[in-house]
């Protein structure tokens, strides 16, 4: 299966401990197409539809659903953990999550 970066894709997150997000739910990968390609994990952001506005979330619209992406749940899943690829998201989207991936772990 070729996983590409900003894809959305349904993910088995269990198990999970404490205030992780949890079980199969669409995520972001956010991992870049060659790492992809060339290991076994997947750098995932997972999405929710029970949020608020926080500076770590990226609302998003993705199948008629609004929702979040939650990039301070950031993490590695094993590639087996994708159930099935559900679409992507917008380059806006893509430019948003960039900026704020960036005020978070480079800047």
């Amino acid at each position: 299966m070729e996983i590409k970066q900003y894809d959305i894709y349904l993910i088995n997150l269990d198990p999970a401990i404490g205030s992780e997000v949890q079980k199969t739910r669409p995520c972001l990968v956010i991992s870049p197409d060659e790492m992809n390609r060339n290991i076994q994990t997947i750098i995932i952001a997972p999405m929710t539809t029970k949020s608020h506005d926080y500076p770590t979330r990226v609302k998003v619209i993705f199948k008629t659903k609004t929702g979040w992406i939650a990039l301070d749940q950031i993490r590695t899943v094993d590639r087996r953990r994708l159930v099935k690829r559900l679409g992507c998201i917008t380059d806006e989207t893509i430019i948003n999550i960039k900026a704020i991936i960036k005020e978070m772990l480079v800047d």
